[in-house]
């Protein structure tokens, strides 16, 4: 679900380079962008896409790793079905499994509902959703609570759709929130590696996060003004 850390997990897993490269490889806009990125074509070839992805963008120890929203899992799993790879009549789970073997899922939240939906309301007015990364600002961020009021919802939905679909595919991920991953990076960073049954050498660097946390002043007084103008309204 967006704004629960998952560029702070992520950093962590690609900074190893145990952990494969997760990222969002079968998003309905990027999956171009990473497409180009290793001579592959995810238009019109998915089967090579899939299989390049596999290969180019594994680490060298042979895991890889994506991040994906619950709004993309439906079209990921009508492209493997339409790929004829993997037979017409599997059933949800055990197409990906066949497609990731040794699949193994981490399910970020944020225990925190009205600062992430903030964080994204914030996000969509300015293009800002990683600070360090290049990005065009095209906007202001003004206080808009129905936008506030919509990211919740969002939020809210995408968490429901998340629990319908490990429920009936019967998985069972690994469970963490934004808040652990700020409370104590490494010790998060460290389940799941124990959960991937990855064994980083002695002496491993657990770095520091990379991304620089977004929440600020403004976030506080949106989150005072926000609660303010529901409770009286």
């Amino acid at each position: 679900v967006a704004r629960s850390g998952a560029h702070l997990l992520t950093g962590a897993l690609q900074a190893s380079h145990l952990a494969g490269r997760p990222l969002q490889y079968f998003h309905t806009h990027l999956a171009q962008k990473y497409a180009a990125r290793y001579g592959l074509d995810a238009a019109r070839n998915f089967t090579q896409y899939l299989h390049g992805l596999l290969k180019g963008a594994a680490t060298a120890n042979g895991v890889f790793g994506f991040r994906i929203a619950s709004w993309d899992v439906d079209r990921l799993v009508c492209r493997l079905r339409e790929s004829g790879q993997f037979g017409p009549s599997l059933a949800e789970r055990d197409l990906l499994h066949a497609a990731f073997p040794g699949l193994r899922c981490i399910q970020l939240t944020r225990e925190d509902k009205l600062r992430q939906a903030i964080s994204r309301a914030r996000a969509m007015q300015t293009n800002l959703w990683v600070r360090g990364k290049e990005h065009v600002v095209i906007g202001e961020a003004k206080f808009d609570p129905e936008l506030i009021d919509h990211c919740l919802a969002g939020a809210a939905r995408e968490e429901e759709l998340w629990l319908e679909f490990f429920t009936r595919n019967k998985l069972d991920p690994l469970a963490l929130t934004y808040e652990e991953l700020c409370a104590d990076y490494p010790g998060t960073v460290k389940r799941v590696f124990d959960f991937l049954r990855i064994r980083p050498r002695r002496n491993f660097d657990w770095e520091s996060p990379r991304t620089v946390r977004q929440a600020d002043a403004l976030t506080e007084e949106w989150a005072a003004k926000y609660r303010a103008l529901r409770e009286n309204g």
